[in-house]
């Protein structure tokens, strides 16, 4: 059976494989859309097997909102080539989009979403197929909030997502939060939410440096209780500085706007090494 070019064209729209990739599959399917696409899944993930011990340090961050949910979603791959790819960043595109209108509470649920009739999984076996690199879902975050914003920083290796606790926020006041978000990486919204053990582990590396400097042991736990308010000063997003007013902590510039505004949870994700 004669292969058209139609029909090549048909199912690189379907899979997003290469021209010649196509034309072979369908040749060797005889013209049978189902076998071909197949048969392209199989070495995506003959590929995939191959690449398995690859580092896949690079690949595309993205992030958005669709009025009370916010997501983030990475995509990684090999290569910075690819990640920049418009093919490559249009799959984290479709990826996110299903994030955002079926709601997953998993990384596992987000797999199994169907995109153009695949799931997410086997969308990016496919790609590797096209590839030839190893890829793989990176992250999947989300949260709700009655006001959503989401940064993405230039070049898609960073994003993240904010909500906070008031509907009809100023665009502006919201996306400076998730830009400081991104620029500050705190641990936590405020002190009260930082985990325990980095609560004890912060009080445990100041008595242990009063106690090299020759402090005396009555003095030992004012000093970590020192240290652990220079910490959430630092790391806590409502008690650090606005990176674009220092004058201002973010509890402060949100009480700005109105009194009660505040933030009520966070995520970020970098693909960068900090």
């Amino acid at each position: 059976m004669a292969v058209t070019m139609a029909d090549i064209q048909h199912l690189r729209k379907m899979t997003g494989a290469g021209m010649m990739d196509c034309k072979n599959a369908l040749a060797e399917a005889e013209g049978d859309f189902e076998k071909a696409v197949e048969i392209i899944r199989k070495k995506g993930q003959a590929v995939a097997a191959k690449r398995e011990d690859r580092d896949a340090a690079e690949g595309c961050v993205l992030a958005a909102i669709r009025n009370d949910f916010a997501a983030i979603v990475a995509v990684k791959c090999e290569t910075d080539f690819v990640a920049k790819g418009e093919e490559f960043i249009g799959m984290v595109r479709k990826i996110l989009s299903a994030a955002l209108e079926n709601q997953p509470k998993t990384t596992e649920d987000l797999l199994e979403i169907s995109v153009d009739g695949r799931k997410v999984s086997e969308l990016i076996t496919d790609r590797i197929g096209v590839t030839g690199e190893k890829m793989e879902l990176g992250a999947y975050e989300y949260l709700n909030a009655p006001a959503t914003v989401a940064y993405i920083h230039p070049g898609n290796k960073l994003a993240t997502i904010v909500g906070l606790n008031q509907a009809g926020v100023d665009t502006q006041v919201a996306k400076d939060i998730a830009m400081q978000v991104a620029a500050m990486n705190p641990v936590s919204v405020d002190k009260d939410s930082v985990p325990a053990e980095i609560v004890e582990r912060e009080k445990k590396i100041a008595r242990e440096k009063a106690i090299e400097q020759g402090k005396p042991e009555n003095i030992l736990d004012r000093i970590a209780e020192g240290a652990l308010q220079k910490y959430y000063k630092d790391f806590t997003l409502l008690q650090q500085e606005f990176v674009k007013d220092s004058k201002l902590t973010i509890s402060e510039y949100l009480k700005k706007q109105n009194k009660d505004l505040t933030v009520t949870g966070f995520k970020r994700v970098n693909l960068n090494v900090e």
